[in-house]
Protein backbone atom coordinates (compact mmCIF):
# COMPACT_ATOMS: atom_id res chain seq x y z
CA UNK A 1 0.00 0.00 0.00
CA UNK A 2 1.58 3.21 -1.03
CA UNK A 3 1.97 6.19 1.58
CA UNK A 4 -0.92 8.68 -0.32
CA UNK A 5 -3.20 5.99 0.29
CA UNK A 6 -2.22 5.02 4.11
CA UNK A 7 -2.50 9.12 4.67
CA UNK A 8 -6.53 9.03 2.57
CA UNK A 9 -7.26 5.92 5.44
CA UNK A 10 -6.51 7.89 8.30
CA UNK A 11 -8.08 10.81 7.21
CA UNK A 12 -10.99 8.26 6.83
CA UNK A 13 -10.79 6.96 10.14
CA UNK A 14 -10.58 10.26 11.64
CA UNK A 15 -14.67 10.97 10.62
CA UNK A 16 -17.67 9.77 12.47
CA UNK A 17 -21.33 10.34 12.60
CA UNK A 18 -23.05 10.46 15.63
CA UNK A 19 -26.14 9.08 17.09
CA UNK A 20 -27.67 9.74 21.19
CA UNK A 21 -30.62 7.86 22.50
CA UNK A 22 -30.45 6.44 26.25
CA UNK A 23 -30.13 2.60 27.23
CA UNK A 24 -31.12 1.27 30.05
CA UNK A 25 -30.03 -2.37 29.24
CA UNK A 26 -26.55 -2.15 31.29
CA UNK A 27 -27.47 -2.97 35.15
CA UNK A 28 -26.20 -0.39 37.70
CA UNK A 29 -25.81 -1.04 41.41
CA UNK A 30 -24.46 0.89 44.55
CA UNK A 31 -22.21 -0.67 46.50
CA UNK A 32 -21.15 1.59 49.25
CA UNK A 33 -22.43 4.86 50.95
CA UNK A 34 -19.30 6.63 52.82
CA UNK A 35 -20.73 7.79 56.26
CA UNK A 36 -18.19 10.58 56.85
CA UNK A 37 -16.30 10.88 60.31
CA UNK A 38 -13.31 7.93 60.59
CA UNK A 39 -15.09 5.84 58.08
CA UNK A 40 -14.23 8.71 55.08
CA UNK A 41 -15.92 10.98 52.73
CA UNK A 42 -15.33 12.64 49.33
CA UNK A 43 -13.85 9.41 47.55
CA UNK A 44 -11.99 10.85 44.81
CA UNK A 45 -10.55 8.12 43.52
CA UNK A 46 -10.69 5.76 40.59
CA UNK A 47 -10.46 2.03 41.80
CA UNK A 48 -7.78 -0.79 41.76
CA UNK A 49 -8.31 -4.27 42.55
CA UNK A 50 -6.36 -7.17 43.61
CA UNK A 51 -6.78 -11.01 42.80
CA UNK A 52 -8.91 -11.54 45.32
CA UNK A 53 -11.72 -9.00 43.93
CA UNK A 54 -10.67 -6.36 46.35
CA UNK A 55 -11.14 -2.80 45.81
CA UNK A 56 -8.79 -0.13 46.77
CA UNK A 57 -9.58 3.85 46.72
CA UNK A 58 -8.99 7.24 48.90
CA UNK A 59 -10.66 9.53 50.37
CA UNK A 60 -9.86 12.95 50.30
CA UNK A 61 -11.37 13.55 53.59
CA UNK A 62 -12.44 11.74 56.80
CA UNK A 63 -10.31 9.20 58.42
CA UNK A 64 -9.36 9.72 62.22
CA UNK A 65 -7.88 13.44 61.79
CA UNK A 66 -10.44 14.38 58.98
CA UNK A 67 -7.23 14.65 56.51
CA UNK A 68 -8.17 11.40 54.10
CA UNK A 69 -8.39 8.23 54.19
CA UNK A 70 -6.67 4.61 52.03
CA UNK A 71 -9.62 2.35 51.95
CA UNK A 72 -10.25 -1.47 51.02
CA UNK A 73 -13.80 -2.63 49.66
CA UNK A 74 -14.36 -6.24 49.50
CA UNK A 75 -16.54 -8.51 47.17
CA UNK A 76 -19.14 -8.26 50.07
CA UNK A 77 -19.61 -4.63 50.33
CA UNK A 78 -17.69 -4.24 53.94
CA UNK A 79 -15.33 -1.51 54.08
CA UNK A 80 -12.16 -1.35 55.82
CA UNK A 81 -10.29 1.82 56.54
CA UNK A 82 -6.71 1.07 55.65
CA UNK A 83 -4.50 4.21 56.74
CA UNK A 84 -5.68 7.51 58.10
CA UNK A 85 -3.55 10.66 57.23
CA UNK A 86 -2.53 12.50 60.02
CA UNK A 87 -1.24 16.14 57.95
CA UNK A 88 2.06 15.61 58.68
CA UNK A 89 5.28 13.84 57.27
CA UNK A 90 2.66 11.43 55.71
CA UNK A 91 0.70 13.83 53.59
CA UNK A 92 -3.02 15.13 53.72
CA UNK A 93 -5.94 15.43 50.88
CA UNK A 94 -5.35 12.21 48.56
CA UNK A 95 -6.66 12.56 45.71
CA UNK A 96 -6.53 9.93 42.84
CA UNK A 97 -6.48 6.60 44.32
CA UNK A 98 -3.50 3.68 44.99
CA UNK A 99 -2.43 1.24 42.55
CA UNK A 100 -0.59 -2.62 43.22
CA UNK A 101 2.50 -4.08 42.88
CA UNK A 102 3.00 -7.71 42.80
CA UNK A 103 3.82 -7.69 46.74
CA UNK A 104 0.58 -6.26 47.38
CA UNK A 105 1.75 -3.06 48.37
CA UNK A 106 0.05 -0.10 47.68
CA UNK A 107 0.90 3.63 46.10
CA UNK A 108 -0.38 6.83 45.84
CA UNK A 109 -0.33 10.31 46.04
CA UNK A 110 -1.38 13.00 48.67
CA UNK A 111 -1.96 16.49 47.43
CA UNK A 112 -0.61 18.74 50.52
CA UNK A 113 1.57 17.59 53.28
CA UNK A 114 4.36 15.73 53.71
CA UNK A 115 8.14 17.48 55.26
CA UNK A 116 7.55 21.26 55.12
CA UNK A 117 8.93 22.86 51.58
CA UNK A 118 8.05 25.72 50.09
CA UNK A 119 4.07 25.73 50.25
CA UNK A 120 2.61 27.86 52.76
CA UNK A 121 0.28 25.92 55.49
CA UNK A 122 -0.18 22.43 54.81
CA UNK A 123 3.06 21.28 52.79
CA UNK A 124 3.56 20.56 49.21
CA UNK A 125 2.38 16.88 48.51
CA UNK A 126 3.91 13.42 49.41
CA UNK A 127 4.06 10.49 47.60
CA UNK A 128 3.47 7.49 49.77
CA UNK A 129 3.95 3.63 50.15
CA UNK A 130 1.48 1.16 52.26
CA UNK A 131 2.43 -2.09 53.10
CA UNK A 132 0.61 -4.86 55.58
CA UNK A 133 1.91 -7.20 58.15
CA UNK A 134 -0.01 -9.41 59.90
CA UNK A 135 -2.76 -7.06 58.99
CA UNK A 136 -1.60 -3.89 60.09
CA UNK A 137 -1.11 -1.65 57.60
CA UNK A 138 1.94 1.21 57.62
CA UNK A 139 2.45 4.04 55.71
CA UNK A 140 5.85 5.29 54.29
CA UNK A 141 6.42 8.65 52.81
CA UNK A 142 8.72 8.06 49.34
CA UNK A 143 8.98 11.26 48.35
CA UNK A 144 8.36 14.81 49.97
CA UNK A 145 7.55 17.55 47.11
CA UNK A 146 9.38 21.27 47.93
CA UNK A 147 7.95 23.23 45.50
CA UNK A 148 10.38 24.09 43.87
CA UNK A 149 11.67 22.47 40.06
CA UNK A 150 10.03 19.40 42.08
CA UNK A 151 7.02 20.93 41.79
CA UNK A 152 4.00 20.69 44.17
CA UNK A 153 0.50 19.20 44.93
CA UNK A 154 0.50 16.10 43.40
CA UNK A 155 -3.01 14.81 42.71
CA UNK A 156 -3.17 12.10 39.81
CA UNK A 157 -2.69 8.28 40.12
CA UNK A 158 0.55 7.08 39.58
CA UNK A 159 2.00 4.03 36.99
CA UNK A 160 4.65 1.82 37.27
CA UNK A 161 7.11 0.68 34.37
CA UNK A 162 8.34 -3.08 33.31
CA UNK A 163 11.64 -1.67 35.52
CA UNK A 164 9.60 -0.65 38.94
CA UNK A 165 9.75 3.09 38.60
CA UNK A 166 6.76 5.21 39.56
CA UNK A 167 6.07 8.24 37.08
CA UNK A 168 3.54 11.00 37.65
CA UNK A 169 2.51 14.84 37.60
CA UNK A 170 2.60 17.71 39.54
CA UNK A 171 -0.20 20.75 38.46
CA UNK A 172 1.78 23.25 39.82
CA UNK A 173 5.40 24.54 40.95
CA UNK A 174 8.44 23.34 38.80
CA UNK A 175 10.95 25.36 36.53
CA UNK A 176 8.60 27.03 34.86
CA UNK A 177 5.83 27.28 37.36
CA UNK A 178 3.54 25.03 35.18
CA UNK A 179 3.49 22.16 36.91
CA UNK A 180 6.49 18.59 36.29
CA UNK A 181 5.72 14.72 35.52
CA UNK A 182 8.19 13.08 37.90
CA UNK A 183 9.90 9.95 38.08
CA UNK A 184 10.49 7.50 41.18
CA UNK A 185 13.03 5.13 41.11
CA UNK A 186 13.61 2.63 43.57
CA UNK A 187 17.27 2.44 45.20
CA UNK A 188 19.04 0.47 47.80
CA UNK A 189 18.83 3.70 50.00
CA UNK A 190 14.94 4.51 49.27
CA UNK A 191 13.59 5.86 46.12
CA UNK A 192 15.45 8.53 43.92
CA UNK A 193 12.97 11.22 42.50
CA UNK A 194 13.89 12.86 39.12
CA UNK A 195 11.82 15.67 37.48
CA UNK A 196 11.78 14.75 33.60
CA UNK A 197 9.73 17.16 31.98
CA UNK A 198 8.74 20.69 33.44
CA UNK A 199 5.82 22.38 31.77
CA UNK A 200 6.71 25.67 30.04
CA UNK A 201 2.82 26.76 29.90
CA UNK A 202 3.44 27.10 26.13
CA UNK A 203 3.36 24.12 22.90
CA UNK A 204 3.81 21.72 25.27
CA UNK A 205 0.65 22.40 28.00
CA UNK A 206 0.11 23.50 31.39
CA UNK A 207 -0.92 21.55 34.56
CA UNK A 208 -1.38 18.07 34.32
CA UNK A 209 -4.68 16.10 34.61
CA UNK A 210 -6.49 14.43 37.09
CA UNK A 211 -6.25 11.28 34.95
CA UNK A 212 -2.82 9.19 35.28
CA UNK A 213 0.00 9.06 32.51
CA UNK A 214 -0.01 5.75 30.65
CA UNK A 215 2.76 3.76 29.16
CA UNK A 216 2.93 1.99 25.75
CA UNK A 217 4.63 -1.63 24.93
CA UNK A 218 8.23 0.39 24.34
CA UNK A 219 8.14 2.60 27.35
CA UNK A 220 6.93 5.83 26.38
CA UNK A 221 4.50 7.67 28.33
CA UNK A 222 0.97 10.03 27.40
CA UNK A 223 -0.81 12.12 29.07
CA UNK A 224 -2.96 15.82 28.69
CA UNK A 225 -2.82 19.14 30.41
CA UNK A 226 -5.43 20.78 31.45
CA UNK A 227 -3.93 24.16 29.89
CA UNK A 228 -1.79 25.72 27.75
CA UNK A 229 -1.00 24.19 23.82
CA UNK A 230 -0.83 27.31 21.02
CA UNK A 231 -4.49 28.15 21.59
CA UNK A 232 -4.93 27.85 25.60
CA UNK A 233 -7.08 24.93 25.35
CA UNK A 234 -4.25 22.18 26.66
CA UNK A 235 -2.48 19.48 24.81
CA UNK A 236 -1.56 15.75 24.47
CA UNK A 237 1.76 14.92 24.83
CA UNK A 238 4.52 11.93 24.60
CA UNK A 239 7.68 11.63 26.42
CA UNK A 240 10.22 9.11 25.18
CA UNK A 241 12.90 8.08 26.56
CA UNK A 242 16.74 8.28 25.35
CA UNK A 243 19.78 6.56 24.76
CA UNK A 244 21.32 8.77 27.43
CA UNK A 245 18.58 8.15 29.75
CA UNK A 246 16.80 11.05 29.34
CA UNK A 247 13.30 11.84 27.51
CA UNK A 248 11.99 13.51 24.55
CA UNK A 249 9.07 15.68 24.56
CA UNK A 250 7.00 15.50 21.66
CA UNK A 251 3.33 17.24 21.34
CA UNK A 252 1.07 15.55 19.61
CA UNK A 253 -1.73 17.70 19.75
CA UNK A 254 -2.90 21.19 20.71
CA UNK A 255 -6.69 21.45 21.20
CA UNK A 256 -8.20 24.71 19.66
CA UNK A 257 -11.29 25.25 21.27
CA UNK A 258 -14.99 24.96 20.43
CA UNK A 259 -15.79 23.86 18.01
CA UNK A 260 -12.99 21.65 18.84
CA UNK A 261 -12.04 19.44 22.26
CA UNK A 262 -10.64 21.58 25.35
CA UNK A 263 -9.18 21.41 28.32
CA UNK A 264 -9.06 17.46 29.33
CA UNK A 265 -9.46 16.87 33.17
CA UNK A 266 -8.88 13.30 32.69
CA UNK A 267 -6.09 10.88 31.39
CA UNK A 268 -5.95 8.73 27.69
CA UNK A 269 -6.78 5.59 26.85
CA UNK A 270 -5.61 3.46 24.09
CA UNK A 271 -7.20 0.93 21.72
CA UNK A 272 -5.58 -2.28 20.42
CA UNK A 273 -4.91 -0.24 17.07
CA UNK A 274 -3.09 2.21 18.88
CA UNK A 275 -5.28 5.03 18.75
CA UNK A 276 -5.79 7.14 21.41
CA UNK A 277 -8.82 8.16 23.31
CA UNK A 278 -9.93 10.61 26.23
CA UNK A 279 -12.40 13.46 27.33
CA UNK A 280 -12.43 17.17 27.85
CA UNK A 281 -14.07 19.33 30.20
CA UNK A 282 -14.85 21.90 27.74
CA UNK A 283 -15.05 22.74 24.16
CA UNK A 284 -16.90 20.35 21.61
CA UNK A 285 -19.87 21.65 19.69
CA UNK A 286 -21.34 23.43 22.34
CA UNK A 287 -18.77 24.03 24.38
CA UNK A 288 -19.75 21.07 27.21
CA UNK A 289 -16.96 18.87 26.84
CA UNK A 290 -16.34 16.46 24.21
CA UNK A 291 -15.22 12.68 23.68
CA UNK A 292 -11.78 12.54 21.70
CA UNK A 293 -10.41 10.00 19.05
CA UNK A 294 -6.10 10.79 18.08
CA UNK A 295 -5.17 8.69 15.07
CA UNK A 296 -1.64 8.33 14.29
CA UNK A 297 -0.78 8.39 10.68
CA UNK A 298 2.31 6.94 8.64
CA UNK A 299 3.47 10.37 8.55
CA UNK A 300 4.38 10.18 12.08
CA UNK A 301 1.70 13.01 12.41
CA UNK A 302 -1.43 12.24 14.70
CA UNK A 303 -5.03 13.09 13.43
CA UNK A 304 -7.57 14.18 16.27
CA UNK A 305 -11.25 13.39 15.77
CA UNK A 306 -14.24 14.74 18.29
CA UNK A 307 -16.51 11.90 18.09
CA UNK A 308 -19.16 13.55 20.58
CA UNK A 309 -20.13 16.55 21.91
CA UNK A 310 -22.19 16.93 25.01
CA UNK A 311 -25.16 18.67 24.69
CA UNK A 312 -26.02 19.42 28.41
CA UNK A 313 -29.28 18.37 30.12
CA UNK A 314 -30.13 14.53 30.00
CA UNK A 315 -27.46 14.34 27.98
CA UNK A 316 -24.64 15.70 30.60
CA UNK A 317 -22.12 17.83 30.82
CA UNK A 318 -18.09 18.81 31.61
CA UNK A 319 -17.03 15.23 31.96
CA UNK A 320 -13.67 14.81 34.14
CA UNK A 321 -13.57 11.11 33.39
CA UNK A 322 -10.86 8.90 31.97
CA UNK A 323 -12.99 6.14 29.53
CA UNK A 324 -12.66 2.92 29.80
CA UNK A 325 -13.28 0.08 27.07
CA UNK A 326 -15.39 -3.15 28.19
CA UNK A 327 -14.76 -6.50 26.43
CA UNK A 328 -16.65 -5.92 23.20
CA UNK A 329 -14.80 -2.68 22.20
CA UNK A 330 -17.28 -0.15 23.79
CA UNK A 331 -16.19 2.79 25.66
CA UNK A 332 -17.60 4.22 28.71
CA UNK A 333 -17.47 7.21 30.78
CA UNK A 334 -19.15 9.79 33.09
CA UNK A 335 -19.96 13.80 32.93
CA UNK A 336 -19.90 15.58 36.19
CA UNK A 337 -22.63 17.37 36.33
CA UNK A 338 -25.68 17.31 33.62
CA UNK A 339 -28.35 14.34 33.54
CA UNK A 340 -31.80 14.23 35.66
CA UNK A 341 -32.88 17.83 35.41
CA UNK A 342 -34.01 18.10 38.90
CA UNK A 343 -30.37 17.26 40.39
CA UNK A 344 -27.76 18.65 37.61
CA UNK A 345 -26.21 15.47 38.94
CA UNK A 346 -23.80 13.61 36.40
CA UNK A 347 -24.37 11.11 33.85
CA UNK A 348 -22.75 7.54 32.88
CA UNK A 349 -22.80 7.31 29.38
CA UNK A 350 -21.27 4.07 26.69
CA UNK A 351 -20.39 4.79 22.99
CA UNK A 352 -20.26 2.22 20.56
CA UNK A 353 -18.86 1.95 17.05
CA UNK A 354 -21.66 0.72 14.51
CA UNK A 355 -21.27 0.75 10.83
CA UNK A 356 -18.60 3.35 10.54
CA UNK A 357 -20.04 5.89 13.43
CA UNK A 358 -20.30 6.54 17.20
CA UNK A 359 -23.60 5.98 18.93
CA UNK A 360 -23.38 7.63 22.47
CA UNK A 361 -26.04 6.44 24.64
CA UNK A 362 -26.73 7.69 28.39
CA UNK A 363 -27.09 4.55 30.63
CA UNK A 364 -27.65 6.08 34.19
CA UNK A 365 -28.41 9.32 35.10
CA UNK A 366 -26.86 9.94 39.10
CA UNK A 367 -28.81 11.69 41.70
CA UNK A 368 -32.05 9.53 41.78
CA UNK A 369 -33.07 9.19 45.59
CA UNK A 370 -29.92 8.47 47.50
CA UNK A 371 -27.88 7.63 44.79
CA UNK A 372 -24.28 9.12 44.19
CA UNK A 373 -23.67 12.35 42.74
CA UNK A 374 -21.38 14.47 40.60
CA UNK A 375 -18.70 11.55 39.36
CA UNK A 376 -15.13 12.87 38.39
CA UNK A 377 -12.85 9.85 37.94
CA UNK A 378 -14.29 7.65 35.37
CA UNK A 379 -14.92 3.67 35.82
CA UNK A 380 -12.31 1.03 36.42
CA UNK A 381 -13.04 -2.84 35.24
CA UNK A 382 -12.83 -5.87 37.41
CA UNK A 383 -11.23 -9.61 36.25
CA UNK A 384 -14.76 -9.96 35.12
CA UNK A 385 -15.52 -6.88 33.29
CA UNK A 386 -17.78 -5.37 35.69
CA UNK A 387 -17.07 -1.14 35.88
CA UNK A 388 -16.78 0.01 39.29
CA UNK A 389 -16.97 3.97 39.99
CA UNK A 390 -16.81 6.25 42.91
CA UNK A 391 -19.10 9.95 43.76
CA UNK A 392 -17.53 12.10 45.89
CA UNK A 393 -21.29 13.36 47.19
CA UNK A 394 -24.26 11.74 47.13
CA UNK A 395 -25.01 8.85 48.54
CA UNK A 396 -27.00 7.70 51.91
CA UNK A 397 -25.04 10.27 53.95
CA UNK A 398 -24.47 12.63 51.43
CA UNK A 399 -20.94 11.64 51.65
CA UNK A 400 -20.11 9.72 48.56
CA UNK A 401 -20.75 6.37 47.09
CA UNK A 402 -18.89 3.22 45.49
CA UNK A 403 -20.99 2.07 42.59
CA UNK A 404 -20.67 -1.13 39.95
CA UNK A 405 -21.97 -1.28 36.36
CA UNK A 406 -22.25 -4.31 34.70
CA UNK A 407 -22.25 -4.04 31.40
Amino acid sequence: MNMNLKLKMCAALAFAAVLVNVSWATSYKKLYNFAGGSDGRDPATPLTFDSSGNAYGTTAAGGDFDLGTVFMLTPSGQELVLYSFTGAGDGQDPHGGVILDSAGNLYGTAAAGGFGGFCAGNGCGVVFELTSAGGTWTETTLYSFKGLNDGFGPGSSLVFDKGGNLYGTTPDAGAHSNGTIFELSPTSHGWSHKTIHAFTGNKDGAVGSLGSLILDAAGNLYGVTELGGTSGAGAIYKLSPTPTGGWKTTVLYDFKGSPDAANSYGGLTFDAAGNLYGTTYFGGANGMGAVFQLIPCPNSTWQENVLYSFRGGTDGSFPTATLVFDATGALYGTTSTGGRPSCDCGTLFKMTLERGSWNEKIVHFFGKGRDGSSPSYGLSPDADGNLYGTTPVGGTEGQGAVFRLTP
